[in-house]
């Protein structure tokens, strides 16, 4: 399957760059086409660099590393194109507090994940993946040693999860599912299985057999 890292922040090019490290094929991509092509001769010959459009003409799997308020717009201006793909949504549903913190954007008991699955077409299936650790332990826990460290994923379609659990696995990481997409909560930040929650590190495969 071919993939694309559409958005090309923090996350989207530390996972890109994570994939193409391992020898994966990615697309990179954003409305900023110069910046895609800035990262991709970074990247070297695996990424490619492509409009967004053309994008999601040629991906599979489309990680739609962008905020939560973009995704949905997203998903209404390319509903057609994205008919028949896997999105991933690594999206947190947060926004600065103004007091040099973040706050939950939406209802307490309401996941971005189970929102974005709701509004995507019918037959697109949706994979909450790569938001459960920071840009940062993206980056310094891949491949690490001797345990690798766990992103989670959330999906109700098995296929999907497992296509996706290849590219974390190709990131440097142990993939672990947590369930149906209606788990996508558990996996956002302040959820039990987010860094940024209740774990507060990133954690092994051996360390979550009691939390999943």
């Amino acid at each position: 399957m071919n993939t694309a890292v559409i958005g090309l922040g923090n996350i989207g090019s530390r996972v890109a760059k994570n994939l193409t490290s391992s020898g994966e094929s990615v697309i990179v991509s954003e409305r900023n086409v110069a910046k895609a092509h800035e990262l991709a001769a970074k990247l070297g010959e695996k990424a490619q660099a492509m409009s967004v459009e053309y994008a999601l003409n040629n991906a599979d799997i489309v990680i739609l590393a962008i905020m939560f308020q973009a995704i949905k717009d997203f998903i209404a201006e390319y509903r057609d194109a994205l008919a028949g793909k896997i999105i991933v949504d690594p999206s947190n549903p947060i926004a600065p507090d103004g007091k040099g913190g973040f706050k939950k954007i939406i209802a307490a008991d309401q996941s971005s994940g189970k929102i974005i699955a709701g509004l995507v077409p019918q037959g697109v299936k949706v994979v909450k993946a790569f938001g459960t650790l920071s840009a940062e332990s993206l980056g310094s826990a891949a491949n690490r040693s001797p345990e690798r460290a766990v992103p989670f994923y959330a999906t109700d379609n098995p296929e999907a999860g497992k296509a996706v659990a290849k590219l974390i696995t190709a990131s440097g990481f142990d993939p672990v599912n947590v369930g149906g997409i209606d788990q996508s909560i558990r996996i956002e930040v302040g959820g039990d299985l987010h860094e940024f929650g209740k774990l507060g590190k990133p954690v092994s495969a051996k360390e979550t057999k009691a939390l999943v």
